[in-house]
């Protein structure tokens, strides 16, 4: 088991350097060069990511200080000094948060024709309008509770937006408080006012109003005979962690549904945000009520909940946000379009089936940039289709709601294949829709199982097994993402498509590992957590140390998302100090000090925020001339390394191996999305200044509408 070799001055908090991340994707809605849509995209996304992490890691932090822990992290901090800190630095970060926005998006959309106002704001026709919208639209579905000594203060939902209502009765002068739920489920955050109901000239394009508050300022509508005296909003985040011990199938799937019935209203309160006006008392009542600690509290200076500004993307303004991009068919993949023949772009005779190509060389896909639709998908949808076909095994974490490849493999079954599918049930915040995947794959006629008992199946792998011949090949599939159509458009990931023999029977060996008829300890080619993955990356490693001390040079090249592991890291430090140049793209968590005089002054570190999540994990060694790469599903984390089945495969045609270091080489001369790592942990972004602007995304999407993908 691997051990902790790392001193606390050599390794920055987990939970902190989420925080740093979170804050370079806040930093692109302050960005002036990001489009105004996109800036309330960032916004969002920040508070939406905030809000898991209450959920998970904060509600975790919370579990310990009441649980009476007191061990330190690898940092030397106790989980009640983390939350400690944990706040201190998200306050300034909320408060620049609802600065821009009151200050700078608002009145910038405003400028282009996008009026979000206030109730107070609204003219008379447009005041009409939203009352009688309240009356028909809202009202009928809200339930006022009380709050006195014969009404108990009523339970609030886990991220629920309400309005604290303080009542008075006119005839006995008692004050009274109420809360009322925003029903946001079925109705928009922000509501759109008819255009014609508009005084301003020019017409706004679009003109909406908060639905919090619609209601706030109909509230004598649900008190009638009643005095309104004032009104609060506040929102409430709960632990929504599930806490599942090592169970059989059934009884995991019967305690996962137990506890997203649980985590739909929510554990213990995490975090109460109110808004800075809220008075003393009202704060204090609510806090009673919550059993909210005072370092639970967060006064917001604006409207709580900006999560749901996602809700202006849709708006049909291409000039206030990124060029939408579509991606293209993969060139080695342009005649295997099965859709193309049906629709007559390609004559029966053109058309070579993806086996065909896949027989002939690896092909190496690079989504968004690279369609899924017409290549994973593709692979899927022919292998359910080709009568040679005898077996599809995939594995399945988070996939889409409508998902083609479900419908590949009940269709697969239906043929009469051997179809097993697993899917993985503890995939957080995705375990509702993974359940019903697995039900309704099941009833189809699919094998369905659920991993390995203890483990978590993180990889993401398809195995095809075709009669050739009257012989079995094997056809693959390994990639960094999941097999998600949606995500797809949004993450950027690597997968390989190959048909080597050892691929093949690795993945074979794999598949029986996870049905839990095998033990297996090594595999040809692939690098497989929980077994050979941290081995075989700390072994790599060390090759380079020992190439850098005997006079060859030592290289290390990865990217990844998170970068947490204590040995690894320690590893890294020594390699550092072995002369091995290190250069790491991360994303997101980075507990390593870079560029530190005898520690790390050989490692540099770059972190990528852009259009597309960065989500693709590559890692590269030089070999002292001979590089090899890897690509897979695993970040350098414990979890990956140790308590998850990863998969990742060495990327080996040698025009494949240059596309990968040629990508590395683009995401380390950005000078737009990239953000180095100072030797004290912080991040400062890189502006182009004199030179010409290189941002490795933008880049990457002109090289592919260009037809000129990396080679």
């Amino acid at each position: 088991m691997p051990t902790n070799a790392l001193s606390p001055d050599r390794y920055i908090n987990r939970e902190l350097s989420w925080i740093s991340f979170n804050e370079r994707v806040l930093s692109q809605a302050f960005d002036k060069r990001t489009p105004l849509l996109d800036q309330a995209k960032f916004s969002a996304i920040f508070s939406n990511n905030l809000d898991e992490f209450f959920m998970v890691r904060v509600a975790s932090l919370k579990s310990q200080v009441e649980a009476g822990i007191t061990t330190p992290s690898e940092d030397g901090k106790t989980p009640l000094e983390q939350l400690l800190t944990i706040r201190e630095r998200l306050i300034p970060l909320l408060q620049r948060q609802q600065k821009h926005y009151s200050h700078n998006l608002r009145s910038s959309l405003h400028d282009h024709g996008v009026q979000l106002l206030d109730y107070q704001q609204l003219n008379n026709p447009q005041r009409e309008w939203v009352d009688e919208y309240f009356k028909a639209s809202i009202f009928p579905v809200l339930t006022p509770l009380a709050v006195d000594p014969a009404h108990p203060f009523p339970f609030v939902s886990n991220l629920s937006l309400n309005v604290a209502a303080v009542i008075r009765d006119p005839e006995t002068g008692q004050q009274q408080f109420a809360r009322v739920k925003v029903p946001q489920k079925n109705l928009p955050r922000f509501i759109a006012i008819p255009k014609e109901h508009s005084s301003s000239e020019p017409t706004p394009i679009h003109t909406a109003v908060p639905l919090e508050q619609l209601i706030a300022f109909n509230l004598e509508v649900l008190f009638p005979g009643m005095t309104v005296e004032s009104h609060y909003f506040f929102r409430v985040t709960r632990d929504a962690d599930l806490e599942l011990r090592d169970l059989e199938a059934d009884d995991l799937m019967l305690a996962l549904e137990q506890g997203l019935r649980k985590r739909r209203v929510g554990g213990e309160v995490v975090r109460l945000e109110v808004p800075s006006e809220m008075p003393d008392n009202v704060v204090e009542m609510l806090m009673t009520g919550l059993a909210v600690e005072e370092e639970d509290l967060y006064r917001i200076d604006g409207p709580l909940g900006l999560d749901d500004l996602f809700g202006l993307i849709g708006l049909p303004l291409s000039h206030l946000k990124d060029k939408l991009h579509k991606g293209s068919t993969p060139a080695v993949l342009a005649r295997t379009q099965q859709h193309l023949v049906e629709e007559g772009s390609i004559k029966p005779e053109e058309f070579e089936s993806i086996f065909s190509v896949m027989r002939q060389q690896d092909v190496l896909l690079h989504h968004p940039y690279e369609l899924f639709s017409t290549s994973v998908e593709e692979f899927i949808n022919q292998a359910a289709d080709d009568p040679q076909v005898m077996g599809i095994k995939m594995t399945l974490y988070r996939t889409s709601k409508d998902s083609p490849i479900i419908d590949a493999l009940i269709r697969a079954s239906e043929n009469g294949k051997q179809v097993m599918a697993l899917v993985e049930l503890k995939a957080r915040f995705d375990e509702d829709n993974n359940i019903q995947w697995a039900r309704q794959l099941e009833r189809c006629g699919v094998h369905v199982i659920y991993g390995v008992l203890g483990l978590k199946t993180h990889t993401k792998i398809v195995l095809v097994v075709r009669k050739e011949q009257e012989r079995l090949r094997s056809y693959v599939h390994i990639g960094t993402g999941n097999y998600n159509s949606k995500t797809s458009k949004l993450y950027t990931d690597l997968g390989l498509l190959s048909s080597r023999p050892e691929l093949g029977q690795d993945l074979v060996e794999l598949f029986n590992y996870l049905t839990g008829f095998s033990k297996q300890q090594s595999f040809r080619k692939l690098l497989v957590a929980p077994v050979t993955l941290r081995k075989g990356m700390e072994s790599l490693i060390r090759r380079e140390i020992e190439h850098a001390r005997e006079g060859r040079q030592g290289q290390i090249r990865a990217k990844m998302n998170s970068l947490v592991d204590p040995d690894i890291i320690a590893l890294l430090y020594e390699a550092s100090n072995a002369g091995v140049k290190i250069d790491l793209i991360i994303r997101g968590m980075c507990s390593l000090y870079p560029g530190c005089a005898d520690l790390s002054e050989n490692i540099s570190v770059v972190s990528i925020i852009g259009q597309f999540l960065e989500h693709s994990r590559i890692f590269w060694f030089g070999n002292g001339g001979s590089p090899e790469a890897y690509i897979g599903s695993a970040d350098w984390m414990r979890r990956n390394l140790d308590r998850r089945v990863e998969a990742v495969t060495p990327v080996e045609a040698p025009e494949l191996l240059r596309k990968l270091e040629q990508l590395l080489e683009l995401y380390l001369q950005d000078n737009r999305g990239a953000w180095d790592m100072k030797s004290d942990g912080s991040f400062v972004q890189r502006h182009p200044g004199e030179c010409e602007e290189r941002n490795s995304q933008i880049q990457l999407i002109d090289l592919w509408s260009k037809g000129l993908p990396i080679s």
